[in-house]
Parts: structure tokens; C-alpha cells; sequence
């Protein structure tokens, strides 16, 4: 996949361990996410060319989620195939008390790649009837 290296100081996407899903991304910046729900939009320093047909998904990191209470804001954050722009990541911080610093380097999301289908919408009178018709929002228990 073709990417556009925007720092020249920063090592290129990669995933961590062979058979991961999720390529590392990494910071630019330095940013401080204070405590009780501060966020930043925090730029990655790639570019990337997805192509058609494919799109990128930006999800946290289950480290810094369960360690630290940050997480992404967006999550998945949707990267359409037409976007060329810096990949940036919109990082929340949910610990009531302490402030987390972002590090220039630091590993802060992962990207998924995955093929994605396009639909045509047909309007109908009556949906098909399915075992579940339209139970949701935890009609299932808890």
C-alpha cells in the first residue's frame, strides 16, 4: 500500500507481531490529554493510499485503554479509499484524576485494512421476517 512518509524521524506503519490485523500507529506530537475527558486530534505523520474497495479502520490500543483510560473517541475511526491527508487519531482521556502525556514515537492506535462491499438500497414495503426481528439494545440479557 503505498504511504507518504510526512516525518522524516518517524519509522513507517507496522504491525507489531506477524499474524496481527492491526499495523501500529505512532505520534507525531507530543500532546497532554488531561484527566476527566481531555482529547486531542493527534497526527500520525503518514499519509496513505488505500485502494478502491478498501478501507481503513483507526482503533485503540488495549494497553493505553486499560492502563492509562485512553482510548480513541471515534472508534473505528473510518478511513475512506479517497482520503490523502495525514492520518490523524482523535485520542480521549477517561481517568478521573490523572493527566496522560503522549509521547512523539508512542505507539497510539492501530489501523485494520479491510475489504469493504458496496450495496445498492431497494426500497420494499416489508422487511423479511428473521428470529430476532427488531429486538436490540440488550434484549439479550445485560
Amino acid at each position: 500500500m503505498p504511504v507518504l512518509r510526512l516525518d522524516p524521524d518517524l519509522p513507517l506503519p507496522a504491525y507489531a507481531r506477524p499474524g496481527d490485523a492491526g499495523i501500529d500507529l505512532l505520534a507525531r506530537e507530543d500532546v497532554t490529554l488531561v484527566a476527566a475527558g481531555g482529547r486531542a486530534l493527534v497526527p500520525t505523520g503518514i499519509a496513505i493510499a488505500l485502494p478502491e474497495g478498501y478501507a481503513g479502520f483507526v482503533q485503540p490500543r488495549s494497553g493505553l485503554a486499560f492502563k492509562h483510560g485512553v482510548t480513541c473517541l471515534n472508534t473505528p475511526g473510518l478511513i475512506d479509499s479517497g482520503y490523502r491527508g495525514e492520518l490523524k487519531v482523535c485520542l480521549i482521556n477517561t481517568d478521573p484524576i490523572v493527566d496522560f502525556v503522549v509521547t512523539r514515537g508512542e505507539r497510539i492506535a492501530q489501523l485494520v485494512v479491510q475489504a469493504v462491499e458496496h450495496v445498492n438500497f431497494v426500497e420494499v414495503a416489508d422487511l423479511e421476517e428473521s428470529s430476532r426481528g427488531d429486538k436490540g439494545f440488550g434484549s439479550t440479557g445485560r
